[in-house]
């Protein structure tokens, strides 16, 4: 392990600042979550401008030269503070869109009114991720205007919808965003009290798959039993993408193997919601299975609803299917092989469409090296326990394009959830004492590669 030495006091002094600056931390956190930053085109994007708007206000409030781009959709927030000659430079990345409510009545309290409860500030965006940008400004007012390093502060404005624009930013603003180290606080810790560092993210694909057996609805009594309908040949074709123990069966999907961390099937039942009596499916490992094996799911349907649906064989049916796939894997020739499965698995020569939504690369952190040595030092500081290296079986498509982007830079992904945040879900919420926590490892690692001697 290569070293920066931090005194004893140096950490306490850090937290005790930190400790101190909270309050008005949580004040701008809980006026950002109060502003309905939802990036979908269905949704006013005035939020979002406004959003962008007061993160740059913040940047500006601490002295970093800050502008507001966009390269065709949300606005996003790049700003800048140079630090001491010679010094590193720290990337640290947020988004400020958020996921939409949903119902006001899944909310135990009002999505966009912040509110406390039992230690946790419940609203949309509390914790993904206007907690990442402001971990990101509390870790700049802990260093009080004497940063140890150079510091750009990028805040996406469209991470919620796929980061669309991101190519082009980082095509285009690229020169501004490239550092020695990149932190991504778009992620989570492993549990309360015990940190983490994601260094593994599946990959992604999508596709709509819409099958016809008719040119136009007909009477299911007169033709019923002769004649298929679309929607019975979609659900025969979509199940075919499993076997019996729920296995992919799609052939040739890549895996890998998962750390190794205990977590039980109680805690995995607890955190899912799964319910009593409802069996898990595939094998191995739990986290193998969410972290390093592919998973499809259907999500959504395109067919008549249960309410409007009449006697009639449908002619036409579509599915979406979210495809997760192994962090290696390359999502092109994924959906190759999931399109030649589906098309080889057609009931009853029906005409099927496999059509493309969208795709994004998995991610594997090269975690060796000083920069990496210094960022589980800082959490080991902030948490007093080592922190683990975890997977997420989610994807964050912009984690591989800025590995893509910045090859010889350090990227640590981090973040400010735990396991019972709910992010995307009705009563999103952020754990104060581990937030606090979050704000102290990301100045202590600040200080870290400041003192760290380069190679």
């Amino acid at each position: 392990m290569t070293d920066a030495v931090l005194s004893a006091d140096h950490i306490a002094a850090v937290r005790e600042r930190v400790a101190g600056l909270m309050p008005a931390v949580r004040t701008d956190l809980e006026a950002l979550t109060r502003i309905p930053s939802v990036s979908l085109e269905a949704f006013d994007p005035e939020h979002v401008q406004a959003s962008a708007r007061a993160t740059a206000d913040l940047l500006r409030a601490e002295g970093l030269d800050v502008e507001i781009v966009a390269e065709g959709g949300q606005p996003a927030v790049i700003g800048h503070l140079d630090g001491p000659p010679g010094s590193r430079t720290v990337l640290l990345y947020a988004h400020h869109d958020v996921q939409p409510p949903g119902s006001d009545a899944d909310w135990d309290t009002p999505p966009f009114e912040p509110t406390e409860r039992d230690g946790r500030l419940y609203g949309r965006g509390a914790a993904d991720d206007k907690a990442g940008i402001m971990a990101h400004v509390a870790a700049l007012r802990a260093h009080a205007g004497n940063l140890p390093v150079g510091v750009t502060i990028f805040v996406e404005g469209e991470e919620e919808v796929g980061s669309d624009s991101l190519p082009t930013i980082l095509q285009r603003h690229g020169d501004k965003l490239a550092a020695d180290a990149i932190v991504l606080a778009d992620s989570q810790n492993w549990t309360i009290g015990v940190p983490a560092l994601t260094t593994t993210l599946r990959g992604l694909i999508r596709v709509v798959v819409t099958v016809s057996t008719l040119d136009h609805g007909v009477h299911s009594g007169m033709f019923g039993g002769a004649v298929p309908d679309a929607v019975t040949a979609l659900i025969r074709l979509v199940a075919t993408c499993h076997d019996e123990e729920g296995h992919v069966a799609v052939e040739g999907l890549s895996s890998g193997e998962a750390a190794d961390l205990a977590f039980s099937e109680e805690r995995l039942r607890e955190e899912s919601g799964l319910l009593p009596g409802v069996s898990t499916i595939g094998s191995g490992s739990f986290l193998t299975r969410i972290w390093a094996k592919p998973s499809l799911t259907t999500i959504g349907i395109d067919a008549p609803s249960v309410a409007t649906s009449s006697n009639t064989l449908v002619p036409t049916a579509s599915a979406k299917l979210s495809l997760r796939i192994a962090p290696d894997e390359d999502p092109d020739r994924a959906f190759t092989l999931l399109k030649e499965h589906l098309l080889a698995h057609v009931p009853w020569g029906a005409t099927v469409d496999i059509e493309l939504a969208d795709k994004g690369s998995g991610f594997a952190a090269d975690t060796e090296g000083p920069i990496y040595d210094q960022a589980r030092a800082a959490f080991a500081d902030a948490w007093g326990t080592d922190p683990v290296d975890i997977g997420v079986g989610g994807s964050i498509p912009f984690v591989a394009a800025f590995a893509e982007r910045f090859p010889d830079a350090a990227i640590l992904v981090t973040g400010v959830e735990d396991p019972d945040t709910r992010a995307h879900g009705a009563n999103e919420s952020l754990h104060l004492a581990e937030f606090e926590r979050v704000c102290v490892a990301e100045a202590l690692l600040l200080a870290r590669l400041g003192a760290l001697p380069r190679e």
